[in-house]
């Protein structure tokens, strides 16, 4: 999981990203044109992933209160004080942040409906370069369904303008992230320091890549 929500207390790490910090504040105006135009929609199997709506807060909110025991571990934002408040602060700047071109984050849905967790693209690694995000609704974990999603924005996000790789980054502890990035065919570049913010992190982050010409 290496996505961050809203520091509110959705990080790159990153559940409803709730992403690992927020991304900085982007230099573009809302109103400027993003260079980076993702879909707002990406199919992926049995799956869709769409850009977060402010209707789903209630939904999210739930699903992330009922996921909090794994969550909580690798995402600093993934507490009990988590509130709808801060669900609707997330969304929000998630959707200013897809206008302004520095993250696109996308619920993910079964072809039913079912929420089953969150992901997203992040531009603060620097150019070339698309960071993902995500975190998995408990009950949805195991059954291939973030997998899925990695590889259907990957192939996506290696068909934009100027990206050449798209990297995640996750905790060495954290195994679950790391079976997805692995079986999505992400290959471990680097380790990074890492200052510990939540309760099963350790000092070091593992950095994955996934190159173009690796399609």
């Amino acid at each position: 999981m290496s996505f961050e929500p809203p520091p509110s207390p959705l990080s790159s790490p990153s559940p409803l990203s709730p992403p690992s910090s927020v991304s900085p504040p982007s230099s573009v105006s809302p109103s400027s044109p993003s260079p980076l135009s993702p879909p707002e929609m990406v199919n992926a199997g049995e799956l869709v992933l769409k850009r977060w709506e402010l209707a789903w807060a209630p939904e999210t909110l739930a699903a992330i209160r009922e996921s909090l025991p794994e969550l909580r571990e690798f995402l600093p934002w993934a507490t009990d004080a988590y509130n709808l408040d801060d669900m609707h602060d997330y969304l929000t700047r998630s959707r200013e942040g897809w206008d302004e071109g520095d993250q696109f984050n996308y619920a993910i849905f079964t072809s039913v409906g079912e929420l089953v967790g969150s992901i997203g693209l992040m531009t603060r690694m620097g150019p070339g370069v698309l960071e993902i995000g995500y975190w998995t609704r408990s009950p949805y974990a195991g059954r291939g369904f973030m997998t899925a999603a990695v590889r259907a924005l990957t192939r996506m996000a290696l068909t934009l303008d100027g990206i050449e790789r798209v990297a995640i980054k996750h905790d060495v502890a954290n195994k679950a992230s790391a079976a997805v990035a692995i079986k999505a065919g992400f290959a471990e570049v680097r380790r990074e320091g890492h200052v510990p913010a939540a309760p099963g992190e350790t000092e070091v982050t593992v950095v994955r890549e996934f190159a173009r010409d690796a399609t």
